[in-house]
Parts: structure tokens; C-alpha cells; sequence
């Protein structure tokens, strides 16, 4: 009886490790997960419950085994059988043709050469080294010629199969990869070290790069590592296809995850305009690249191209501009924002970063000039990605002039204690890492902006009053609050530069215009700290009048939908301010006025209810849905969880949907939604 309850057990392990062998294969290399992770938890717990039972039936490509070892004293080192070489870059156009040029000329061949098209993920290279379709060895590419045994570490990472699917692989195998932290699991991380008051990883390659390299492989299974499959090495008792790309396909039925962006190029201008393609949505990946791998796609071409002494001739890097650079702090300026937050800003030696000339970065914070330990005249790492403003994110510390490390006062980046433009007392509140003024309307840097805020699109709506107008007008007196707005005249409107006559009487057109408003506008105008559009209009709803929202304490504004404790608490010191009281009046005196909204118990018919838009829709836009849902008190998230209560799934509806499904989340169509909103207005 033993011999056959042991069979049993066997039997359902080797069950349950190749059901979840599947779903690790569907969620890693597909991208298309068929279960939600409590399911999955649930498995691997049914798993590693099972084999403490039974300790000697655990095998090594066991999914509970991915940790487990003892930390390692140090890494040895592996000797690569077939080197793990770099690429050549390219930096232009032209570089990319000549490149072609070459391969045309050295294969004697007239006819346009088809490329395989890869992004370049900015990680760390490696090599996985299988045998009978076991993982036994992952390295470092190191020196290209000798690496580092991580093979402890590489087992933690999830997209990592420790067994191959299928049964068609190379008695030995050697998969070379990108392993990488998405750009996601880099912010999640750093915030984390944030927390703790730890250190924080200056990129995602730098977090990457410190994660495999942890002797306890238990630190790295916690960190949010990915990797992607792009070559092979060694290969031995099995063939391959005859077209990269055609392996690299094989490669992720075998279990690995392979990139969505790959393509084929016919000819080098169809290389150039993937290029293109691929900058156009760099910043809108889940992850960094720092450039684009053309790669000849015939393996045979590839051979007889052969090798230079540290690259292949068959393949190139062609490299977006950069995203880093080195540079020198010049000085430290102190800005003021509208909500009175004190920015400091280093004022840099000019560099040239990802196509731009920065002569200017955020510091953020107090907090983030002391983690950086940075004084001027320091050299720093600047970064810039995209649209996003540049930040210093390093010191050089190889690079730093005398006398400037701790201990010394010399260079040292002092916070002022009175605001830079009014001199009034700058605060800290509790739990907060930012410093304001608090001049508040008296602070002439807030005033500008807390009127440029006014009187933009989504507040008052005043057309023709643009940010160098309003700040002309505050320079020169005329406007010292919004209220004053209300007070221009035309005479000294058209007196000023760029005005004119016919300028100014638009002008005034507006701003008369504006005097008739709603509550929710009036209330996103006013520049209330944490209160958006959202904000407004659910305070608008749930209270009424302008009024009871200034006499209602921070109770009663908890309990609307969205406003936690602390926005709760902005809006009551909003409003207790006499300056702030003072305007309100000003702006009723002008004959600025707005209907009461009128609350009723059926108002706000669908409070408390998330709703997930997806898909095309047809009779309304995505942002009419969303604008008559938040009208009827719903909030309208742009991803599907748990919190989720329905979601619209319209036409060409993608991944959203499958993990509705999966959830069992309510799902709608895009007639049920209009039914849905026509009744409720009915």
C-alpha cells in the first residue's frame, strides 16, 4: 500500500509542477496570463506543502526550489566556450548605411540584405546554460571571455524557465539574455529604500546590476527582476532554425521570454524607419532601452561573415541619444511654486542629454540634497528621459574637487529658512519632506501662479489672459489677488505691450463672461492644495454651496469619496485663512457668482462604484463616459483590481477584459453603459 499512495504523490507533484512549469510559461514568455495570482498562489502553496511532506521527492526544476541555498562566500568564475563578445554602435543615419555597406561589400552581394530588428534592453547580459532541458549554470557575460556563476540567483527570476517545454531542444543549450528591472519595479523598489531611509538605485540597470550580484540569492527573489531571451551560444544533439528571428521564436515556445518589438527588416531603410518606430514609443515601454540591435538574419550569412577581434560583423547597436551625462554643479537657486513648495535647482555647466542642452535639474528636496551628499562645484550624473524634467541622480565620487566631502563647509548646499521672494517663514509640516513659504496670497511667486491657475481652461476658463500677461500685471500692480482680476480697465489694459484696443476689449469680454460659473469650477479655481477636478466636483455634489464646504470640518470632508485626512485638512486650513475669506468676498463683490447644486439622496447614484473603461467606444468618447459616470458619483480607474465593479468592454477591448474575466469582475458592453446612464438621468 505504501508503494502506491508514494506513486500517488509523485504523480500529483509532477502534476502540479508542470501545471504551474505552464503558467509561469504563460504569464513570463506570452504575456497572457490564463488564472489571477491568488490561483497561482494557490497552486505553488498546494506545492511546497506537498513536497515538505515528502522532502526526497523534490527535484531540482521544482518551481519552489527558485530559493533555497545557503549565501555564497563569493562567486567563482565560468570560462565561456564560445565568447560572449559586444556590439559595434552606431550613433547616426549614415554610420548605419555604411554598416551595410560593409556586409554588402564583403558578401559580394547586390541583392538587400533582410535584418532581424531587436530593441536593446538597457541590462545586464547573461548566459543560461542547459542541459537535457535543465538549468544547471547562469554567468555574467564579464570580460566576454571568463563571467561570474550566478546560477543561484538566476533561478529566483520568474521569466527564467528552470526546465524547457516541449521535448525538441539541444541536449545542451546556451540561451543568452537581458536580465533588466522594468521601470515599475524600479519606482516600487526605490521607494521602499525611500521608506526605510536606505539607499536608492541611481537607474533601473544600476538596481539590475546590484541585484544579481547578491551572494544571498534570497535579496534577489525579492527584487523585480525580468529577462529576455536574444541569442544563442553553445548548442549541442539538436539543430536549429536557419533565420534569427525564426530562433528566437523557437526560443519562447521553449519557454523564454523573447521581446514584442522584435521585427524583420527587408532592406536597411526598413531598419531605419523601426528605428524611428521604436523612439517614437521609447518612453511609453515598460522598460529602458538605450538603442536598436540590427542583426543579418541568415545564420548562414551570419557565419560567413564571421567575427573582428570583439564583435560580430553580422549585427550592430545603433544608440538613442543619452540619457545620462556628466556635468558640473555650477550654484543652487531656490524656487518658489504655486502652492508656496520650495524647489531647490542646480544651475549646471551646459550638457548636452538625450537631444537637449540642460543647464538646469531638479533637486527635489531637503532630503534628496542630503542623500546625494552634493555640494557645488561637484560633478554629478544628470539624467533625462523623455518629456521628464532633468534630475541630478549621482555624485561622481571620483571626480570631486578638494575639500568638499564631510566635515567640510565648502560648497555646501544651504536651505534658506525665510522664503527667497517674500521672506516670509519657510515651514515643514509634519510627515512632509517639502518646505513651503508660508506668505501664501502675500508671496508674489504664489500669487502669479495661484492666478495663472485661476483663470486657466478648467478653472474660469478667461480667455486671453495668458501666463506673461498675468505676469506683466502682477509686476506692475495691478492685480494682487483674483478678486482684482475683476477690476481691470480698459485704458490701462490697452496701454500695455502687446495689447491694444481691440486685445483688451476681448479681454474684458472674457473675464465678464467668466463671472457666471459653476461650484465645482469656482472650487478647482480657488487652487485648494490636493483638490483636482475630481476633488471639486465630488465637494460640489456632496455639500451643496460654497458655504457649507467652509464651515465643514475634517470629518465630514473625510467622508466624501476620494478625500482622505490630509486633503481633508487643506481645505480646512484653506478656508480658516483670513486672506483666503477675504478673497471669496472680493470675487462675490465683482459679481462672480455660481448656483448652489442641489443635493438629493439619488444625486449621486452610483458613489462608491468603480467603473474600467476599455476598448473603442462608439457613441460616446472615452472622455464623455468618464465625465457622466464621475457625475453620478462613480470613480473611473484606468486598470482592473479587486476594487473594480464593472467594466466597459467596447470594441478591440485587449488584456483588460482577460483580467476582468479572471477576477470575475461585472463586465458591460458599451449599450449596456448608455442604458445604464440614460435610466439613472431619467
Amino acid at each position: 500500500m505504501s508503494v502506491i499512495k508514494y506513486n500517488n504523490v509523485a504523480t500529483q507533484l509532477k502534476t502540479l509542477r508542470d501545471n504551474i512549469h505552464y503558467h509561469n510559461y504563460r504569464y513570463y514568455a506570452l504575456d497572457d496570463p490564463q488564472i489571477p495570482d491568488v490561483e497561482y498562489d494557490k497552486l505553488l502553496r498546494q506545492l511546497q506543502q506537498l513536497e515538505t511532506q515528502h522532502p526526497e521527492l523534490i527535484t531540482s526544476d521544482s518551481p519552489s526550489q527558485r530559493v533555497g541555498s545557503q549565501p555564497l562566500p563569493e562567486f567563482t568564475h565560468i570560462t565561456h566556450e564560445i565568447p560572449m563578445l559586444s556590439l559595434d554602435n552606431a550613433f547616426n543615419e549614415e554610420e548605419i548605411r555604411a554598416f551595410n555597406r560593409r556586409i554588402s561589400e564583403r558578401l559580394k552581394r547586390e541583392k538587400a540584405i533582410e535584418y532581424a530588428c531587436e530593441p536593446k534592453l538597457d541590462g545586464i547580459a547573461v548566459s543560461l546554460l542547459y542541459k537535457e532541458g535543465l538549468l544547471i549554470r547562469g554567468a555574467t557575460r564579464g570580460d566576454g571571455s571568463t563571467g561570474e556563476d550566478i546560477t543561484q540567483n538566476v533561478r529566483t527570476i520568474g521569466s527564467i524557465p528552470l526546465k524547457l517545454r516541449g521535448q525538441e531542444y539541444p541536449q545542451v543549450l546556451e540561451v543568452r539574455g537581458e536580465i533588466y528591472m522594468p521601470k515599475a519595479g524600479f519606482e516600487a523598489l526605490n521607494e521602499a529604500a525611500r521608506k526605510k531611509k536606505t539607499k536608492v538605485f541611481v537607474n533601473p540597470r544600476n538596481a539590475a546590476a546590484g541585484s544579481l550580484r547578491q551572494l544571498d540569492a534570497k535579496v534577489t527573489a525579492q527584487r523585480p527582476l525580468e529577462m529576455c531571451a536574444y541569442n544563442v551560444g553553445l548548442v549541442k544533439g539538436g539543430k536549429l532554425p536557419e533565420r534569427h528571428s525564426d530562433i528566437l521564436q523557437t526560443l519562447s515556445t521553449w519557454g523564454f521570454r523573447i521581446s514584442q518589438e522584435i521585427s524583420v527588416a527587408s532592406t536597411i531603410d526598413a531598419c531605419l524607419s523601426y528605428y524611428q518606430e521604436l523612439v517614437s514609443k521609447r518612453d511609453t515601454l515598460s522598460y529602458d532601452i538605450d538603442g536598436i540591435v540590427f542583426k543579418v538574419n541568415s545564420i548562414a550569412l551570419q557565419t560567413q561573415l564571421g567575427f573582428i577581434a570583439r564583435a560580430p560583423r553580422w549585427a550592430i547597436a545603433y544608440k538613442f541619444p543619452a540619457e545620462e551625462a556628466v556635468t558640473q554643479l555650477l550654484d543652487v537657486e531656490f524656487q518658489v511654486g504655486r502652492t508656496g513648495a520650495i524647489t531647490p535647482v542646480a544651475r549646471l555647466q551646459p550638457v548636452f542629454v538625450c537631444g537637449v542642452t540642460i543647464t538646469n535639474a531638479s533637486l527635489h528636496n531637503r532630503d534628496e540634497i542630503k542623500r546625494l551628499n552634493i555640494r557645488i562645484g561637484d560633478t554629478v550624473i544628470v539624467r533625462r528621459a523623455g518629456d521628464v524634467i532633468p534630475k541630478v541622480v549621482a555624485v561622481v565620487n571620483t571626480k570631486l574637487p578638494e575639500k568638499t566631502r564631510p566635515g567640510e563647509f565648502e560648497g555646501a548646499i544651504v536651505f534658506p529658512d525665510r522664503c527667497p521672494v517674500c521672506q516670509s517663514t519657510i515651514t515643514i509640516l509634519s510627515g512632509e519632506v517639502i518646505a513651503r513659504c508660508s506668505g501664501g496670497l502675500v508671496c508674489s511667486a504664489q500669487r502669479k501662479q495661484a492666478i495663472k491657475h485661476f483663470v486657466s481652461r478648467k478653472a474660469m476658463d478667461i480667455d486671453g489672459l495668458g501666463d506673461k500677461l498675468v505676469e506683466q500685471l502682477v509686476d506692475s500692480g495691478q492685480i494682487n489677488s483674483v478678486a482684482d482680476i475683476y477690476q481691470l480697465e480698459l485704458e490701462p489694459l490697452a496701454a500695455m505691450e502687446r495689447m491694444g484696443g481691440k486685445s483688451a476689449t476681448n479681454l474684458l469680454q472674457a473675464i465678464e463672461k467668466s463671472k457666471f460659473t459653476s461650484l465645482r469650477r469656482l472650487i478647482y479655481a480657488l487652487g485648494i492644495r490636493g483638490v483636482g477636478e475630481a476633488t471639486a466636483r465630488n465637494l460640489a455634489q456632496s455639500f451643496g454651496s460654497l458655504e457649507a464646504i467652509m464651515v465643514a470640518d475634517k470629518e465630514a470632508l473625510s467622508a466624501i469619496n476620494d478625500i482622505g485626512p490630509i486633503v481633508a485638512d487643506f481645505i480646512v486650513q484653506f478656508f480658516q485663512q483670513p486672506n483666503n475669506q477675504a478673497v471669496i468676498v472680493g470675487l462675490r463683490q465683482a459679481g462672480v457668482h455660481w448656483p448652489d447644486v442641489v443635493v438629493t439622496i439619488s444625486h449621486l447614484p452610483l458613489r462608491g462604484k468603480t467603473f474600467v473603461l476599455t476598448g473603442t467606444l462608439e457613441t460616446l468618447s472615452r472622455s464623455q463616459a468618464k465625465a457622466k459616470l464621475e457625475a453620478l458619483g462613480a470613480a473611473v480607474s484606468g486598470s482592473v483590481s479587486h476594487k473594480t465593479d464593472y467594466l466597459v468592454a467596447a470594441a478591440k477591448s485587449g488584456s483588460k477584459l482577460k483580467k476582468a474575466q479572471n477576477l470575475d469582475v461585472e463586465i458591460m458592453d458599451e449599450q449596456a453603459l448608455v442604458t445604464l446612464l440614460t435610466e439613472i438621468s431619467a
